[in-house]
């Protein structure tokens, strides 16, 4: 089966799409959530999934960005394959997210800031490159870097003295 290719965006483009998803993560910070907002984009740049950490508004350990995002876009789809989307997300995805946009063959993820403890796409261990992972995704980190850790290490001053 051969799929199309995800969109080529611009950096300017990208760039407007990591300072929505900014705005959408300080909201979620102001309601007690870690500041991590994320979209997917299908193959013509449309949004057909979007999603703010929700762990501790739910209770849920899966209320990840990333996952709220990719459950989102499935239903809109009606398909649990992504190889034509873009995923933007304001940090790293963790190695657990990673994991899950290998599993939904997602086509590329951007991201802002690093997360050198447990991000799992190159700053704690790459998942989307290792040898076990049966689908190869393009990721591109560092959109919007500084914005984007400085808003969450300005939440964890804030938030855990």
């Amino acid at each position: 089966m051969q799929f199309p290719k995800p969109i080529k965006l611009n950096d300017t483009e990208t760039r407007r799409w990591m300072f929505i998803l900014l705005k959408r993560a300080r909201n979620a910070g102001d309601s007690g959530e870690i500041p991590v907002s994320a979209v997917i984009l299908n193959e013509k740049g449309h949004c057909i999934g979007h999603g703010r950490n929700t762990r501790n508004r739910d209770c849920n350990p899966l209320g990840h960005a990333e996952l709220i995002a990719l459950r989102q876009a499935a239903w809109i789809k009606g398909d649990w394959r992504f190889n034509e989307c873009t995923l933007i997300v304001t940090l790293e995805p963790c190695q657990m997210c990673a994991g899950a946009l290998i599993q939904a063959r997602m086509g590329k993820v951007i991201y802002g800031a690093e997360d050198k403890k447990r991000g799992g796409m190159g700053g704690s261990i790459d998942l989307a490159s290792h040898k076990s992972a049966h689908h190869k995704m393009t990721v591109e980190g560092g959109v919007m870097r500084d914005k984007a850790k400085y808003q969450l290490e300005e939440w964890f001053k804030k938030t855990r003295l």
